[in-house]
C-alpha cells in the first residue's frame, strides 16, 4: 500500500532541510547572488512593476538580495505579513527595508503593520516570488507545511507569474500534488532557468 502524500511530503521537506542546512554560508551566498542574477533577467520579472517577495530565514535562498534589486529597479514591493487571527497572509506594500520590517512569526522579517500601507487589491501583483523546500520540474513546490501561500493564491483572481529560487540540490524527482496544491510557472536555481511545463 503506498504511502498517503503527507507522509512522503513529510519524508522529503526533512530531508531537503537536512540538504539545505549543510551548504556552508559562503557558497549558500554566492548561490544567492547567482539566483538573484538570473531573476533579473527574466522577462516577466522585468515586465512587472507589482512584484511579490519574501524575507528569507534560516539556510533558505537569500531572497533579501533580490528584495532590495527589485527595489532598486522601481518596482512596487509587498511583503507578507503573518495575520495571526486569520492564519493567513496579509501583504503590505514596502520601499524601506531598514525602518519597515520586524522579526515576526519565526523570527522572520514582516512588514510592520503602523509602518506600512496594506495592499487590498491582491490582483495588482504581476509577479510572485515564492519560497519554498523542495521543488518538481513540472512545476510542484512543497513548502514548509502551513499552506500559507496556497490561501493566499486561492485569493488572487487572475494569475501572476509564480517564480520560485532554488539552490539545485532542492529539485526532486516528484512532489504529490494535491488539489490546494499550486504549481509553479519558473523555478531558478544557481544552474539553470527551469520554465515548467503549464
Amino acid at each position: 500500500m503506498p504511502a498517503p502524500p503527507q507522509m512522503i511530503k513529510l519524508a522529503i521537506r526533512k530531508q531537503l532541510l537536512a540538504l539545505r542546512e549543510q551548504l556552508p554560508g559562503d557558497i549558500r551566498a554566492a548561490y544567492s547572488a547567482a539566483i538573484s542574477a538570473r531573476i533579473a533577467k527574466l522577462e516577466t520579472y522585468r515586465q512587472a512593476n507589482v512584484v511579490l517577495g519574501y524575507m528569507n530565514f534560516g539556510a533558505e535562498f537569500t531572497s533579501e538580495l533580490w528584495v532590495k534589486q527589485a527595489l532598486a529597479d522601481g518596482k512596487k514591493l509587498a511583503l507578507p505579513r503573518v495575520n495571526r487571527h486569520t492564519n493567513q497572509l496579509d501583504l503590505y506594500w514596502v520601499d524601506d527595508l531598514e525602518n519597515q520590517l520586524e522579526p515576526g512569526l519565526w523570527g522572520i522579517r514582516e512588514p510592520v503593520v503602523e509602518r506600512c500601507e496594506r495592499l487590498t487589491m491582491l490582483n495588482e501583483v504581476e509577479f510572485a516570488l515564492l519560497p519554498g523546500v523542495a521543488f518538481g520540474r513540472n512545476g510542484a513546490r512543497l513548502g514548509y507545511g502551513g499552506g500559507f501561500y496556497d490561501k493566499l493564491l486561492a485569493n488572487i483572481t487572475h494569475r501572476p507569474a509564480l517564480v520560485v529560487a532554488a539552490f539545485a540540490l532542492q529539485i526532486v524527482e516528484h512532489i504529490p500534488q494535491e488539489t490546494t496544491d499550486v504549481k509553479v510557472e519558473w523555478i531558478i536555481t544557481e544552474q539553470e532557468t527551469i520554465a515548467c511545463p503549464g
